[in-house]
């Protein structure tokens, strides 16, 4: 890690300023709003022109704001600044244009982090392929367990900007960070942060692995306290060490096994600490158990552990890591287990939309009967499949690509039964059920663990989970 001295950033003056907003939508319409407050003339464009968009431009050209529809590509004549919803590719032609006449572009987060007054909460951030949304919930638990006013903001819950400008005061903010609004954030400095794992994810819209890489990295810059790090995963800790941040920031690792000094882990069954402790050559401090993380799943005591190196970093007691964990309840559709029917476990992890994140829940279990498939997203599965080959009674396999698991499956685990459901209509999942059932036997889990995204044959993960549930319960019934 290199080290420099601190920096402040100054509230931007937009009265008068030519700002286009990129994209409507869940971010777009709030930046628009905020800046034609400010005096800004913000002009948006859209790609899209339906009914959704129709309704979003017709609010903004109430207020004033000129929307142009359809065209998302070309650039506004006097942009002095670009402000861009995250899920918007670098190579638009858009954005090239701004890049040859010198315009900044912004998102989102830029924004958020731009119009912060002088006594701005602090933000702990994360990010990550897999596990953001839990760890951050986990984070702010923990806070409020200590008694701060934090909201868990970012890529998930309250908009970053509601949160900077509100009228209630926060003491800290709990952030989740994407790759895409980690890019189009450069001046972005949280008071500590963490990358809990690289995994190949999104690379057509970065380019590469490394671009990827390099994306989330971003969040360590100009860290005042921690970068928080998994031992287990080399390359967040090379991140550590490319990372520019400031005079006294320390990187902390977290890890499954017994932590070495500046890490937090885990000891007979116990969270500890050897990090924000006196003496943490000889000392450790006991945080919480196991049994404290709701579900105990390894993954899941990973986050955990990154929560609790976050809030440890702001000076929380260990107490209220303790208490933060045992309040926090997760999200649907992570490892959710619906219900037990006739000794077998079902277990709903429809949000497992990648290779590492179906990996890590592959792990929790010992028996698994496996249902898979989906949208690929151009993975590759042989080396989920190698790794997991072991655990595995049977697969039910469903979706568009479902070739892809089933060839891989020939070559890893040619052993293992293989149910191949040729439909991809909604009612696919009440048969994957029923063939998973035939499938297990007393003592195994039924785990709906994708590695695919739904949108083939469901709206969202989250229809998904629920249609698995639904069929579980049509079993049990």
């Amino acid at each position: 890690m290199g080290s420099r001295q601190v920096t402040s950033t100054v509230s931007p003056d937009f009265q008068g300023k030519h700002v286009t907003v990129a994209g409507l939508g869940v971010s777009g319409v709030p930046a628009a709003k905020v800046l034609h407050a400010r005096g800004a003339v913000v002009t948006v464009v859209n790609d899209g022109d339906d009914a959704r968009a129709r309704e979003q431009a017709a609010e903004l050209e109430a207020l004033g704001v000129t929307v142009r529809l359809g065209d998302g590509d070309t650039l506004p004549e006097g942009t002095e600044l670009i402000v861009t919803a995250p899920g918007w590719k670098p190579t638009k032609p858009l954005f090239q244009a701004a890049g040859k006449a010198g315009i900044e572009v912004w998102g989102d987060v830029e924004l958020a982090w731009r119009l912060r007054g002088p006594d701005a909460a602090p933000w702990l951030c994360v990010t990550g392929t897999n596990g953001k949304t839990t760890t951050v919930q986990m984070l702010a638990s923990i806070l409020r367990a200590a008694g701060l006013r934090t909201a868990a903001v970012g890529n998930i819950g309250v908009s970053l900007l509601d949160a900077v400008l509100g009228d209630e005061p926060y003491d800290v903010l709990a952030v989740e960070l994407s790759s895409y609004q980690l890019h189009w954030a450069p001046s972005l400095r949280a008071h500590s942060a963490a990358v809990l794992n690289l995994a190949p994810d999104h690379l057509d819209w970065h380019g590469s692995m490394e671009a990827y890489a390099a994306d989330k990295g971003r969040i360590y810059e100009g860290n005042r306290v921690a970068c928080v790090y998994n031992v287990a995963d080399k390359a967040t800790e090379d991140l550590v060490r490319e990372a520019d941040v400031e005079e006294g920031c320390r990187a902390i690792g977290f890890t499954l096994g017994t932590p070495g000094p500046s890490q937090l882990g885990v000891v007979d069954g116990i969270l500890v600490d050897r990090a924000f402790v006196e003496n943490r050559q000889k000392n450790a401090q006991e945080l919480a158990e196991v049994s404290d993380v709701n579900p105990p799943a390894p993954h899941n005591i990973a986050n955990a552990l990154a929560a609790a190196a976050l809030a440890r970093a702001f000076g929380v007691p260990p107490q209220a890591v303790r208490d933060g964990l045992r309040a926090f309840r997760p999200d649907a559709h992570r490892i959710a287990h619906v219900a037990d029917v006739d000794g077998v476990a079902y277990v709903d992890d429809s949000k497992a939309t990648n290779t590492h994140a179906a990996e890590a829940s592959l792990a929790a279990y010992e028996s698994i009967v496996w249902i898979a498939g989906g949208l690929a997203k151009g993975a590759t599965f042989d080396e989920l499949v190698a790794k997991s080959a072991k655990r595995l009674r049977g697969v039910v396999l469903i979706g568009a690509d479902r070739a892809l698991i089933r060839e891989a499956l020939a070559r890893h685990a040619p052993q293992v039964p293989v149910v191949d459901l040729d439909r991809t209509d909604t009612g696919a999942m009440l048969q994957a059920v029923q063939e998973a059932r035939r499938l297990a036997a007393p003592g195994d889990t039924v785990l709906l663990a994708p590695a695919c995204a739904s949108m083939d044959m469901f709206t969202n993960y989250t229809k998904r989970g629920d249609a698995f549930a639904e069929a579980v319960r049509e079993l049990g019934s």
